[in-house]
């Protein structure tokens, strides 16, 4: 979909990703929870880790700081980390990791908490010193709610003017965002992906039995009208949901694709119905604000659901209780919206559907789109983004919106949409993965073969493919043979274009042969 800013690590989606999520191998979330303590295990500490896995998934326990330090550098261009250290092997590795960004923060639990806070605040990643267990569970769930909202990267994507009208550069990353999204929500779900979904994520979660609750919980109870409970609640919908937005993976956004929909509905009915000004706190690298500073009277597309506060001081607070890291800037969007302007990408107050009701929430849908209007430090050297929320027709985008739409069919969408519009995105063996999908669904006789097989054909041809090429031209002409051509109103031209195609094949495997049997 969009892209994440310049110098976040984040995990890109390459078109050769199996669109079979492997949920033993590629993890929904990208936080790990690091465990370093060399004292002996016990039953209030087992309690303790299941809690924590409740929080954050994926826990890894060391004794010896030199390996746990080791993971965390050749692991840093993946995950980001949260530390739970003794107090004594905290004094060793505290001051080697507390300038690695990936290092989210770190808390130290020990016997001695006044000796131990002598030494650790002088690190600014170092959230808490704790004696007691209950309390450590207890700081780390508050501390993770809004590291989530302020640190986690803000996938963006930006419609530059002077780009051009260009949709191959950074405005076609705009406009295909845009239609991906579009195309999705019009796309029928079925049974068989909401229980690729599930599996997906019992697998994911197979060692969390707080997640599994949930899990069961959602399987056998869900509802459309919950959805913004499920949405805002700490579980594995909320998590695994964002990062799949962030990391732009589009099978299980694909696989989603339903419960988006049901939240777009959710907040079409609840959209509120004056104009509000609304909050975001957010922490920043400096080449990031540039980006934005930059793009001033330019058009901003967020690639995920857009969480907001109606509280200022609320927000604000989120941004106190940040990292406060000198390569971090501290940031807060100020945004001005009108309901009367938006009915595709609709907003609306969560506060009475969340698990968080005091935080005032305003969730905007994805893909919403805002204008930026200025870029300002105030005299708490925090730097205040003003953006206004764009109407629905009211930025000269639609029409190529609507064009990239028609270049990639009328009529129903379904599956063969989808691996057009991702054809066009470079992204060719995700639209394989999808047209062959479409394929094990299609009865045998169903009039949408012969183009699949045509699509499939010229996917392989341009891969250099020419032997699968010609198997798909042959599947395609073969269905021509079998079917009376009146029942599908095709001309004579679309034949000998189907042979002409299958010629050009041969020739070019002719070609390719000669030419390794010259070598």
């Amino acid at each position: 979909m969009g892209t994440v800013f310049p110098g976040r690590p984040s995990p890109p989606v390459s078109p050769s990703d199996d669109i079979q999520t492997n949920a033993d191998n590629k993890y929904p979330e990208s936080l790990r929870l690091i465990l370093l303590d060399d004292s002996e295990d016990n039953e209030g500490h087992r309690n303790t880790e299941e809690e924590l896995r409740s929080i954050i998934n994926h826990l890894e326990k060391f004794q010896d700081i030199n390996k746990c330090q080791q993971y965390i550098e050749n692991e840093s261009q993946k995950y980001r980390f949260v530390l739970i250290v003794s107090g004594r092997l905290g004094k060793e590795i505290v001051p080697s990791i507390d300038k690695i960004r990936q290092v989210r923060s770190i808390y130290v639990f020990c016997m001695n908490q006044a000796y131990h806070k002598e030494w650790t605040w002088r690190f600014k990643k170092v959230k808490a010193v704790v004696v007691e267990l209950d309390e450590l569970v207890s700081r780390i769930k508050s501390d993770h709610k809004i590291q989530i909202k302020v640190k986690d990267p803000l996938s963006i994507n930006i419609w530059t003017a002077s780009a051009g009208k260009s949709t191959t550069g950074v405005n076609g990353k705009f406009i295909f965002s845009q239609v991906l999204i579009d195309c999705l929500l019009q796309l029928k779900s079925t049974g068989t992906d909401k229980n690729e979904l599930i599996d997906c994520c019992k697998s994911q979660y197979k060692n969390d039995d707080f997640e599994l609750k949930n899990l069961h919980e959602f399987e056998q109870d869900y509802s459309p009208n919950e959805v913004l409970w499920w949405y805002t609640k700490e579980s594995f919908f909320y998590k695994t949901l964002n990062e799949a937005l962030r990391t732009e993976d589009i099978h299980m956004i694909f696989l989603f694709r339903a419960f988006i929909s049901d939240i777009r509905d959710q907040l079409k009915e609840y959209q509120v119905k004056n104009s509000l000004k609304v909050y975001r706190s957010q922490k920043m690298s400096s080449d990031e604000l540039t980006i934005l500073q930059q793009s001033i009277d330019q058009f901003i597309s967020v690639n995920s659901f857009f969480s907001t506060s109606t509280d200022y001081q609320k927000a604000v607070s989120f941004l106190d209780d940040a990292d406060k890291s000198s390569n971090l800037e501290r940031v807060l969007f100020e945004i001005d919206a009108d309901p009367a302007v938006v009915t595709a990408k609709p907003f609306a107050d969560v506060s009475p559907f969340s698990d968080y009701p005091d935080e005032s929430e305003v969730l905007f849908m994805l893909g919403s789109i805002f204008r930026l209007e200025s870029i300002n430090r105030n005299n708490d050297q925090i730097w205040i983004i003003r953006m206004t929320l764009c109407r629905d027709d009211e930025h000269h985008l639609k029409h190529f919106f609507d064009s990239k739409k028609q270049e990639i069919g009328s009529g129903e969408t379904n599956l063969q949409t989808l691996g057009k519009l991702l054809w066009k995105m470079g992204k060719n063996d995700l639209a394989k993965k999808y047209f062959c999908r479409l394929l094990e669904e299609l009865p045998p006789n169903d009039p949408s073969l012969r183009s699949l097989y045509d699509n499939l054909a010229d996917l392989a041809s341009q891969a250099g493919n020419f032997e699968e090429s010609l198997v798909w031209h042959s599947k395609s002409l073969a269905f021509y043979r079998d079917n009376p051509i009146g029942k599908f109103i095709e001309s004579q031209f679309t034949i000998f274009e189907l042979i002409f195609n299958m010629n050009m094949n041969i020739l070019l495997l002719h070609k390719k042969t000669c030419f390794k049997n010259s070598k």
